[in-house]
């Protein structure tokens, strides 16, 4: 069972802080307006790599062995991970291998071969992605990073948790994308050992509700994951994520990939940020009435990212 405290979090963000962005938490007067909450949003759209997955590996590479670097790392990802796992690795000199989707956005796969790692491509989804890590972990004896459910990764997302309480002590909710779980873990994890009061609350799309169905049955479940969004579209959450998530986390609200597609045109539109389908899911849900707060309640939402596919967001149509 993961505790990580208060100290566990401030101790991350000192080794990841040199390298890494204090992203800002904008008001937004509109997202406010429609929601009759005092709304932030936490841009991590502007965070170093496009996205909060920097962090973990940064935590994670500052806490390997001289003999773990020296063979280097490997890990699965839609993109965002993968990015974030490259540059780490750069900066502390490891070798990096990334195994991809063979459907993953062609803009990712190049940033992430441009911030010097190996690309694997393998599968259509991040699960066979990652069967294909675990073979490079065998044959070659690379250092497995796991994209979510890791201790040391989960300290370096929460971090994020730990900057938005710090910049707003009055927070009563926060508002978090899930994919596997590791962001809401560590932001999950941080904010209540700030302070226990704080409300969290996780998005999923209804299209792979991976984490709401695990919570619902209790244990684990393994789904058929539907959603095109790639930083959402999980068929089992972690381990270490579930238990988390199970403890530190008031609900789970899903909607579908057409309302948070729609949010990120919303968010463009009207805060002029650019951000990917998954980090306009915490948005989607507070345009649909989904978090379920006090009027004038204080509510950040996390925007996870801006490495935004425009030509995927050019095909779809939902007229």
């Amino acid at each position: 069972m993961l505790n990580l405290s208060l100290r566990d979090f401030e101790d991350a963000r000192a080794r990841i802080a040199p390298h890494i962005k204090r992203t800002p938490l904008l008001t937004s007067r509109q997202l406010g307006e429609r929601t009759g909450f005092e709304a932030r949003l936490k841009a991590e759209c502007f965070q170093t790599v496009g996205s909060y997955k920097i962090r973990g590996p940064l935590n994670k590479f500052a806490q390997l062995s001289d003999e773990e670097k020296r063979r280097g790392v490997v890990c699965s990802s839609a993109g965002n991970h993968a990015q974030g796992v490259a540059l780490a690795a750069r900066i502390h000199g490891i070798r990096a291998v990334v195994c991809m989707a063979t459907n993953a956005t062609p803009a990712k796969i190049a940033a992430t071969k441009g911030y010097g790692a190996e690309v694997v491509l393998h599968g259509s989804i991040w699960d066979e992605a990652n069967e294909k890590a675990k073979e490079l972990v065998r044959d070659e004896g690379l250092t497995y990073v796991h994209p979510f459910d890791d201790a040391q990764l989960i300290a370096g997302q929460g971090t994020l948790g730990l900057e938005v309480v710090q910049d707003w002590p009055e927070v009563d909710c926060i508002v978090v994308p899930i994919g596997g779980g590791g962001l809401i873990s560590g932001v999950s994890m941080a904010a209540k050992a700030f302070n226990p009061k704080i409300k969290v609350i996780g998005v999923e799309s209804s299209d792979g509700p991976a984490m709401q169905a695990s919570v619902k049955a209790g244990s684990l479940q393994t789904i058929d994951c539907r959603t095109v969004i790639d930083g959402l579209r999980v068929r089992r959450a972690g381990e270490l994520n579930f238990s988390v998530v199970q403890r530190y986390v008031d609900d789970i609200v899903t909607l579908p990939d057409k309302e948070i597609f729609e949010a990120v045109i919303w968010v463009m539109e009207r805060c002029k940020l650019v951000v990917e389908g998954a980090a306009a899911a915490s948005v989607a849900a507070m345009l649909h009435g989904l978090i379920k707060m006090p009027p004038g309640a204080k509510v950040a939402a996390v925007i996870s990212g801006g490495n935004v596919n425009l030509d995927q967001l050019r095909g779809l149509s939902w007229n």
